[in-house]
């Protein structure tokens, strides 16, 4: 393993640009992948793999295969935070693009109910749960091969943003995708027109191996190494001497989470089934959103290192909970503008929070237990508000016919997250044991 520890001062940045922009394209191609399966769900699955349910069932239904991946992600932060504090961040990122990849692919050859009945969905649960489980791992590396090369604590928010801006370089390039072969008539695009931009995923792939393949470890690791701190069991160490923090980080993510989801994958069977738009329109307010984006998280990102980590994801989760409101109200008004400007709006209060949101979960763990904590705690919330929050808000409009059930749901998530920040640590630089900590205090004591 190559010293990075001496790297002089030159030598660092560029280091630094090069783990920046491996961590970006990287994620921002897993995330193209993720969020595909999130974007014909609610526009085509339903169609292809449950025709012969209700059509509120038959969402209900995809949306259940759906949260599958959302299941799988804490296993795969599981796999591949022990793999990330024991062998390295570059090695795990190289096998979760990997494994991503080939799994989007797949779901390209997928058979329809027509061909195949209900195996067809069953195959695709499999490739949801892959999926699920790679990008489970991804988000971890992702943030700590950025972060660990930044010197300064005054710049690592900015610097931890970056990966998050794949998300919605992924979501951009997703809806463009979906938009660009939605044009084609509506039985060429359900035939075999929606199958295009998974197939497509493994020329990315290979764009995203190339790039990754040539970083070097990061210096915390490459430390971690040399100091014989490396743990042989990372994960079972993290949640016997961190459990309070991988619950908080859980937690902390539900106003970020669950509206997410909401406004980039309910909003397409809520658009089309219930406001009736056009699939067109909802895509290019989602593409708008996403481009707002690719200001918003870094500028936000750079605004906790300024204001601070907590204050700054608060005001966003407070943001978030009145919003919810705004944008139900809005899209009952029926008009394809004003529709169109709330869903391009929509990211802005999720950004707040997504900007910092790395850092923020990564200072809580020490460095020898980092990748498997900020995963395990990162990835928890995919259980309990990413992956349920489109099959809640469907089941909330069914049941209450107004989508301020949803936004009374979507408050709800904000005012935990609110609580579990408030009640958030950092630990940063701290790579001695909470044992080791607890007989120092007593002995200053």
């Amino acid at each position: 393993m190559t010293d990075t520890t001496s790297l002089s001062a030159s030598e660092h940045r560029i280091q630094l640009r090069r783990a920046v922009i491996a961590s970006t394209i990287g994620t921002a191609i897993e995330w193209y992948d993720f969020f595909l399966y999130s974007t014909l769900t609610g526009l085509v699955f339903a169609k292809l793999f449950f025709p012969q349910s209700d059509p509120w069932v038959g969402t209900l239904e995809a949306f259940a295969i759906y949260a599958v991946g959302f299941v799988a992600r804490p296993i795969g932060a599981a796999i591949f935070g022990h793999y990330g504090d024991r062998i390295g961040r570059k090695s795990t990122l190289v096998a979760t693009l990997l494994l991503m990849g080939t799994a989007t692919f797949l779901v390209a050859l997928v058979p329809t109910y027509q061909s195949v009945g209900i195996w067809g969905a069953v195959i695709l649960t499999v490739l949801r749960f892959v999926q699920g489980i790679g990008v489970g791992g991804e988000w971890g590396g992702s943030v700590l091969v950025s972060m660990e090369w930044a010197r300064s604590d005054d710049t690592r928010g900015l610097v931890a943003s970056w990966p998050q801006f794949g998300v919605p370089s992924g979501l951009f390039l997703a809806n463009l995708a979906v938009l660009a072969l939605s044009q084609m008539s509506g039985d060429q695009f359900l035939s075999w027109g929606w199958r295009i931009p998974f197939a497509s995923s493994l020329v990315l792939v290979g764009v995203g191996l190339y790039i990754r393949l040539g970083i070097l470890e990061t210096p915390t690791f490459t430390k971690l190494v040399a100091e014989k701190k490396v743990e042989r069991a990372p994960m079972l160490a993290v949640i016997r001497e961190h459990p309070k923090e991988i619950i908080l980080s859980a937690l902390a993510r539900l106003a970020e989470q669950a509206p997410f989801y909401i406004f980039t994958a309910f909003v397409f069977s809520y658009g089309t089934g219930t406001l009736q738009v056009s699939r067109s329109l909802l895509l290019s307010a989602v593409l708008t959103a996403s481009t707002l984006s690719f200001v918003a998280i870094p500028l936000f990102g750079h605004l906790s290192d300024v204001i601070g980590r907590k204050k700054i994801y608060m005001i966003g989760a407070a943001a978030t909970g009145v919003f919810g409101f705004i944008y139900f109200g809005l899209l009952g008004t029926g008009s394809a503008a004003i529709i169109f400007l709330v869903i391009s709006l929509s990211l802005i209060p999720h950004d707040m929070m997504y900007g910092p949101q790395a850092a923020l979960i990564a200072e809580s763990f020490t460095g020898r237990l980092r990748y498997s904590g900020a995963s395990l705690g990162y990835q928890l919330a995919s259980v309990i508000a990413g992956g349920p929050a489109p099959l809640i808000a469907t089941w909330l409009f069914r049941t209450f016919h107004s989508g301020i059930a949803i936004a009374v749901y979507i408050a709800l998530c904000a005012v935990i997250t609110l609580a579990a920040t408030a009640a958030m640590t950092d630990y940063t630089g701290k790579d001695i044991s909470r044992e080791y900590r607890t007989r120092l205090s007593r002995a200053q004591t």
